[in-house]
């Protein structure tokens, strides 16, 4: 969660540091706003990138707790079989 909320910082204090970059470089005011547009643009794209690679951990993630979920049933299950079959005799 730290490394989530260290990235969030950083992108936002890129973005900001970009944006008063340019709104104090010496440029027209249509310069300056496809500046912004194509910043706006690429900080996007690294968001939306971010996002899928969030994902993609997310549903691996979930996919190994389900397998190891799986795997710990059957154990109960045989366990649980081992010991009926014990009292049986």
């Amino acid at each position: 969660m730290a490394k989530g909320k260290f990235a969030l910082g950083a992108i936002i204090g890129a973005a900001a540091g970009i944006v008063a970059g340019i709104l104090t470089a010496p440029k027209s005011g249509k310069e300056t706003r496809e500046d912004l547009k194509q910043k706006a643009e690429g900080l996007k794209n690294e968001a939306v990138k971010k996002k899928d690679e969030t994902a993609e951990r997310a549903d691996k993630v979930v996919k190994e707790v389900k397998t190891k979920a799986g795997e710990l049933k059957n154990r109960a299950e045989n366990a649980i079989d081992g010991a009926k079959d014990g009292f049986k005799k």
